[in-house]
């Protein structure tokens, strides 16, 4: 055996070169087609025929079935898609997946691609530096895209040779003889493979080098062919389990509808590709039977692999498309929707790592931002019960707020840190590093804001402990003050929901200016009533602690507005407006 250690580095090391091409190809694409990626997956499902029309598109721009399937079950986590929209995204993306073995078998085997790679990185490597940020990202794109083919040759190359080396051949040849078990072997085989490579694309491109080196049959690579398709759903479930139960089971769904698909085509397995075999013999020239397994097949046997590939796919969307609602109900019975116990305090929009495309990243922590509003709306409903409801139960509402404001904590570390590290991309335009940078400044105003009204709710609860009561006058002002803060934190949840050139700081000067007039207002009343003793100074003191303490809550908010228009205030300064306060 010629076959040595360094052999099988030089093996790891080629592969490793191909994965980074295909990632480097098919990030460079992703940055081209850029926000419209968003537009495609949220402006074309209406019906599932159209969602898989869409799955098709977005992984023939991505060049990776994986990044269409995690983008959609991100966008079913963010509320962009829905379950039943994303039914079609998958199965299109399926047939978009194909299109990577045949640009393989047809460039990477069919003709000498390697020079003309080479030359390819040659030409647009320059242009990597270009200040141009689409031109920059054609080059990523077409230098990723030589690297994918050099790695592909290198691949061929470190393969061992069938002559020299027999004893690996016997050791594979040792688990072939089992006929129809066999296949069933090299389906767990090629499911195991994708799960190691982590990309369907480079399990693909190691089958059809196998096959065309000789090392398997062509019934053992379409078998492995079938085991892929199963190991590329692996992904999004890892990406879904920090999802909500939408994301679940859309992932779930994803591996469901591959699972059956091939337990249908495992059934008729030797018929398909008889008949595979056929279709290859009659439009080539050179007409051998890709089951005979010889030197003159293995051309045209990477051909029809891909041929199986595409046939597979295509067949199991229309085979399955009528059942499809079946499949969901299943999906969602054995995923049950648990209420809200999903979604309690962590994050329900942002996915498992940063996508690949830094805009949809962006799209995402918007949508966390909009939880984080949300929050504190909630608690701000929390704190107006335990002031104004004598009948409510006062320590369970203030242990309320006080894991409400715990999960603030937890939004701002979790969404800043996520915004850290889509800022980290490389290349970043200027718009999107300037929003982060908004986005981060808001994150804080708002946990500022929840810390808060905790301190407000401690309040009450010093109120209750020293049994303080404040006469009708004041009750009636700290409602006012408290309705004016809900008007408030209404317009910075539509705000923060907004594209930042849709934000009106109009209505949002409007309300921390209302805000501003009751502080004043209502602090001089209470001077004037401590002089009357209409209330007792504790009562007093605690009182005009929490006015301000809800004023400085609108400053916040007002803060929040401003960072979501992604312009400082100065800028957008309307006649009679007070200044931003910090």
């Amino acid at each position: 055996m010629n076959y040595s250690f360094f052999d099988f580095l030089q093996l790891i090391g080629s592969l490793g070169i191909f994965i980074f091409g295909m990632k480097i190809f098919s990030e460079g694409l992703q940055k081209i087609a850029g926000n419209r990626l968003k537009g495609i997956l949220s402006g074309m499902t209406r019906t599932r025929l159209t969602g898989v029309v869409t799955g098709f598109a977005t992984t023939a721009i991505t060049q990776s079935s994986t990044t269409t399937t995690v983008m959609a079950v991100t966008f079913v986590n963010a509320g962009l898609l829905t379950f039943v929209q994303s039914t079609g995204v998958i199965m299109g993306a399926n047939i978009g997946t194909t299109i990577t073995a045949w640009m393989v078998a047809l460039f990477g085997f069919k003709f000498k691609i390697t020079t003309i790679a080479v030359a390819v990185i040659g030409v647009f490597f320059a242009f990597l530096f270009s200040k141009n940020n689409r031109l920059r990202n054609i080059a990523e794109a077409m230098v990723g895209f030589g690297i994918l083919f050099i790695g592909l040759d290198f691949i061929k190359g470190a393969v061992p040779d069938i002559n020299s080396n027999p004893q690996i051949f016997a050791f594979l040849d040792a688990f072939t003889n089992y006929g129809y078990w066999s296949l069933i072997l090299f389906v767990l085989v090629g499911t195991v493979l994708t799960l190691l490579t982590q990309s369907s694309s480079a399990a693909t491109a190691i089958t059809l080098v196998m096959v065309f080196e000789g090392w398997i049959s062509f019934p053992i690579a379409a078998a492995m062919i079938l085991g892929e398709n199963i190991g590329t759903t692996v992904t999004a479930n890892i990406a879904a389990l920090v999802g909500n139960v939408h994301a679940k089971r859309a992932a779930r769904f994803h591996f469901f509808f591959n699972v059956v698909g091939v337990l249908w085509m495992m059934a008729l397995i030797y018929p398909v590709l008889h008949a595979i075999d056929f279709t290859v013999q009659y439009f080539t020239e050179n007409p051998v039977s890709l089951m005979a397994g010889s030197a003159e097949s293995r051309a045209n046997a990477t051909l029809g692999l891909s041929l199986f590939h595409t046939s597979f796919n295509v067949l199991n969307v229309i085979i399955l498309f009528a059942f499809i609602p079946y499949l969901v109900r299943f999906v969602e019975y054995i995923q049950p929707d648990r209420g809200g116990k999903d979604e309690e305090f962590h994050l329900q929009y942002i996915s498992a790592g940063v996508m690949t495309s830094p805009g949809l990243a962006i799209t995402q922590a918007q949508k966390e931002i909009q939880q984080f509003a949300a929050v504190i709306d909630k608690m701000h409903d929390s704190v107006t019960e335990l002031l104004f409801d004598p009948t409510a139960d006062k320590p369970k509402l203030i242990e309320k707020v006080r894991k409400y404001e715990d999960a603030t904590d937890v939004l701002e570390i979790e969404i800043s840190d996520y915004l850290v590290r889509v800022s980290e991309h490389t290349n970043l335009e200027h718009w999107m590093t300037e929003r982060i940078r908004f986005m981060q400044t808001a994150i804080n105003d708002m946990e500022r804001v929840a810390d808060i009204y905790y301190q407000v709710a401690k309040l009450c609860e010093r109120m209750v402990e020293t049994e303080s009561v404040w006469p009708e006058a004041a009750t009636a002002e700290m409602q006012q003050m408290m309705q004016a803060l809900k008007a408030a934190i209404t317009t910075m949840q539509d705000n923060v929901a907004r594209d930042p050139a849709a934000v009106s700081m109009k209505d949002a000067l409007l309300r921390e200016d209302a805000i501003d007039k009751y502080r004043d207002q209502f602090r001089d009343n209470h001077y004037l009533r401590l002089e009357q003793g209409d209330y007792a100074p504790r009562a007093g003191v605690i009182f005009i602690d929490m006015l301000n303490r809800l004023e400085r809550i609108g400053d916040h908010i007002l803060n929040v507005n401003e960072s979501a228009s992604g312009r400082r205030l100065k800028a957008l300064r309307i006649e009679g407006a007070a200044p931003l306060k910090s």
